[in-house]
């Protein structure tokens, strides 16, 4: 748990790790786990979000409906702070900038289409060059929108696929340096639902993520 109250909690969900249960599954999800751990105190878990099942980072849930409707609906109108760190393949044209896509929902996949397609979600996401990396770059997003998998098919539809997301390009199924999308949900900022104030959460990167960026790491320049 990274953080816990009253009405609240915000975990640390590792990657692979589904945050609600699978259907036809018997597989433990981050709610399923936070449940049972609830329970002795007679509490209960209300999902607020949700970060897909390869990506890391901080995952909100609600103790009772009411804060749950109060967080959904902030989640609904994109207040809360996103922010999510990727390691994405080559370098971008500039350091920040934000990128805007449309979506169409065809099953377990967002495809791409144009703002007057049908059934078309606008997709929006700010981001910041962390760092430049061997044929690769870290990059902080801030997500303007929440839309499945939005990172992943947004990066992937400016040629710079997120390193390991071989949903949305197949020749990551190639990347042995980790075994997932190099996705981590590392920054979440909301209004609490019953004291008005702003709560911030933060989450470490993960052993994996943090492996793959010292393989990707550009040798340092000896000082004369």
């Amino acid at each position: 748990m990274l953080y816990e109250d009253d009405a609240v909690v915000a975990l640390n969900k590792p990657a692979g790790l589904p945050a609600v249960p699978v259907k036809g599954s018997d597989t433990p999800s981050a709610w399923s786990l936070l449940s049972a751990e609830l329970k002795p105190r007679r509490q209960r878990a209300f999902v607020v979000h949700r970060i897909d099942r390869f990506t890391s980072g901080v995952l909100l849930f609600a103790k009772t409906e009411r804060d749950r409707d109060a967080l959904v609906r902030q989640f609904l109108g994109h207040s809360p702070v996103r922010q999510y760190l990727a390691v994405v393949r080559g370098y971008l044209g500039v350091k920040e900038g934000t990128l805007v896509h449309y979506f169409r929902r065809e099953g377990m996949f967002q495809r791409l289409t144009t703002e007057r397609g049908s059934q078309a979600a606008r997709a929006e996401l700010r981001y910041f060059v962390e760092r430049r990396l061997r044929a690769a770059s870290l990059v902080r997003v801030t997500l303007r929108t929440g839309l499945q998998n939005q990172i992943r098919v947004q990066f992937s539809a400016t040629g710079h696929p997120v390193i390991g997301d071989r949903k949305y390009h197949r020749a990551e199924a190639l990347e042995r340096r980790i075994a997932r999308v190099a996705l981590h949900a590392g920054h979440l900022q909301f209004i609490h639902p019953r004291s008005g104030d702003s709560v911030s959460v933060d989450c470490e990167l993960p052993p994996d993520f943090q492996s793959l960026l010292q393989a990707l790491s550009l040798p340092t320049r000896p000082r004369r």
